[in-house]
This record gives C-alpha cells, sequence and structure tokens, in this order.
C-alpha cells in the first residue's frame, strides 16, 4: 500500500516543525565566486530557525564539522541546537535532495519518509551523492521508507496540508524528468505519496530558475486557502506575461470543497544579474520556521513592501527579512535550501 492509503499527509510548512534540515555549503561551484560571502546570511537563517525548533545540519566531513562549530560560536549559535549528520553532498539544496516526510498520529510508524529520486533538475549537474541522502537519513532516524521511483523535487510541489498540492506543468512535466510517464500519471503518484486529493497546475516559472519553474519562486500557500503570488511590475520584464497568466489561472481555480482561492500579490524584486545571466531572486522563496517567517531580502526598494505584505497576511509569527542578495548567486534562497521535519 502507498502512503496515502495508508492514511499518511504531508503536513503544510506552518506546522509545527521537530527540526529543519540543512545541507552545509562547502563547495566553491555551488555559489561561484560568492562562497564565503554567503555565509553571514546563511548563519543568521540557521540562528533564527534555532530559536524556534532543532536544526539538522548535513556536514560532509570532519573538517567542514570543525569549520561549522566554529562559525556556530562565532554567530552566537548554540551548539546544542544543531545535530550534524555526516554525509557527503554535491550541493545545498535540501529541499530537493532532502527528505519528504510525511505523518499519521493513528499509525504505528507515526512518521515516514518518502524517497524521491533526485536527478540535479534534468541532470544538469553532478547528483551522486545527493540522489543518496535521503535513504542515509532514514537509516540515521530509523524510520520507514517509501520509494516512489520517479523523479520528484521538493522546491517544485507547494502543499496547504488539507488535500490540495500546487506545481508547474513546466517542471514536473519537463521531459528531462519522467519522460515515461503522462500527466495523469505523474498526478497519481503526487496522490499516493504526498497523501492529497487535489492537484493544481500553473504554466511557466521565472527568468533565470534553472530547475525549470519551480513553484516555490512564483506560488506559496500560507494557509488551507490562501496562496502569495508574485507579480512583475514592469510591463517591459520577462516575468511580467508568464506571471499575470499564472494570476488569471488560480483565480479561475476553486479547492476542492468548491471555495475560491483566496490570492494575494507580491512584488517581484528588482532583477538580479550574474554578468549577463538572469538570476532566480524572489520574495516567494521564504521559509515558515517555527519561530518566523524568513524571507529574502535583496537590497532593493520592494524589499519592505514584501516584508509588510507577509506581514499583514501572517498573524502567527513574525515575518523576518535576511539578505540574499550573495545567496542567489547559487540561484536558490531559504525555501530551496531548507526541508522541515513535522512534529508528531
Amino acid at each position: 500500500m502507498n502512503p496515502r492509503q495508508l492514511g499518511y499527509r504531508f503536513p503544510a510548512e506552518w506546522e509545527k516543525h521537530e527540526a529543519t534540515w540543512l545541507t552545509w555549503p562547502y563547495l566553491d561551484e555551488s555559489f561561484p565566486g560568492k562562497l564565503e560571502s554567503i555565509y553571514p546570511s546563511y548563519l543568521q537563517f540557521i540562528k533564527l530557525i534555532s530559536e524556534g525548533e532543532k536544526v539538522r545540519l548535513i556536514i560532509p566531513d570532519e573538517k567542514n564539522l570543525k569549520i561549522t562549530k566554529y562559525l556556530l560560536k562565532k554567530y552566537e549559535i548554540r551548539e546544542n541546537s544543531v545535530e550534524f549528520f555526516k554525509i557527503r553532498s554535491n550541493d545545498v539544496w535540501c529541499r530537493d535532495h532532502g527528505p519528504s516526510f510525511l505523518i499519521n498520529p493513528n499509525s504505528k510508524s507515526r512518521k515516514i519518509i518518502v524517497n524521491w529520486e533526485f536527478n540535479a533538475w534534468g541532470k544538469k549537474f553532478e547528483y551522486k551523492f545527493d540522489n543518496l541522502i535521503t535513504g542515509k537519513i532514514a537509516k540515521y532516524l530509523g524510520l520507514e521508507i517509501y520509494k516512489p521511483g520517479i523523479v520528484m523535487e521538493g522546491g517544485s510541489v507547494d502543499l496547504n496540508g488539507a488535500g490540495t498540492l500546487i506545481t508547474t506543468t513546466s517542471c514536473i512535466l519537463n521531459k528531462n524528468r519522467n519522460p515515461q510517464l503522462s500527466k495523469g500519471n505523474i498526478e497519481q503518484y503526487l496522490q499516493d505519496f504526498y497523501g492529497v486529493d487535489q492537484i493544481l497546475w500553473l504554466r511557466d516559472g521565472i527568468a533565470g530558475d534553472d530547475t525549470d519553474g519551480h513553484i516555490d519562486d512564483i506560488a506559496r500557500f500560507i494557509n488551507k486557502d490562501t496562496i502569495v503570488a508574485m507579480v512583475e511590475l514592469n510591463k517591459n520584464d520577462l516575468n511580467f506575461k508568464p506571471l499575470q497568466e499564472n494570476i488569471k489561472k488560480l483565480k479561475e481555480m476553486h479547492l476542492s470543497d468548491g471555495r475560491q482561492i483566496n490570492i494575494i500579490e507580491l512584488p517581484m524584486p528588482d532583477p538580479v544579474f550574474d554578468k549577463e545571466q538572469r538570476l532566480p531572486a524572489s520574495y516567494a522563496n521564504f521559509y515558515f520556521a517555527n519561530s518566523a517567517v524568513i524571507v529574502p531580502t535583496f537590497r532593493c526598494k520592494y524589499d519592505e513592501a514584501a516584508i509588510q505584505i507577509l506581514s499583514e497576511a501572517i498573524n502567527d509569527r513574525p515575518v523576518i527579512g535576511i539578505d540574499s542578495s550573495d545567496l542567489i548567486w547559487g540561484y536558490g534562497s531559504f525555501h530551496c535550501l531548507s526541508q522541515q521535519e513535522p512534529e508528531i
């Protein structure tokens, strides 16, 4: 039987966490020319998370463990709030190579792990070690593991914890993932292994996104019936038309109980470039920690407006911005870096 048949579900990100999983950045190629400069933001991220839950940190070796412990002390992060797991990795994006935790309070195994295959966003990069991480975590934790056997990334889906999942056709139906599967096949896997009843489809992601259009840069649930959706205010920008099309689609969508979705529009930041290459800067890449909603900022005139909009929409924890101007050179931000482990 699959997790859905057994009564498991993937909780919404705002539900209580036991821990947040992160993968330590240690390779220069992850942030070309920027690795040292990302640590202040990364450690501030760890510190904020650790105020409300455990941080479970994947570290490749003893050398990096010593560096990490030194930096934790320097940034006044309590070492006992961070647990270390020695696992080799190719990159830092734990949202995509990390485990999907599902829960069922009424089952003997109250928490399980779903281990999707990971192929580095369509075999764009090396992924040999990353694809082994989830299996090793399951062994460390002694949790039962389910293997769908298909490629899926955590950043390609967003869930409301009440039976609905939203994703994009540009990513999940891309032939560089699961060319043997139809849209109907993919929907069945999503339902069976995330424990949902309804799949909502948007089309395209934002310019510069090397994942082919992850949902966590364009539209995010902030409660069971509300989605924050990115909009581009500059009509001449590459993102203007696709993001307007997404808003139009969202307005036509209904939840499984027939209700329309509440939509809150969030402005895109000014474009960020690596030389001539557009980077996927987006305020939608925020992360719900127990202690705060942590939002990437980009030293941009829209930073304050984005935090204000999210603060007015989310009232159960503070909304805090952390500079992501260097982190985004790795083509991701705080949501991409993290994977929540629910409390049960």
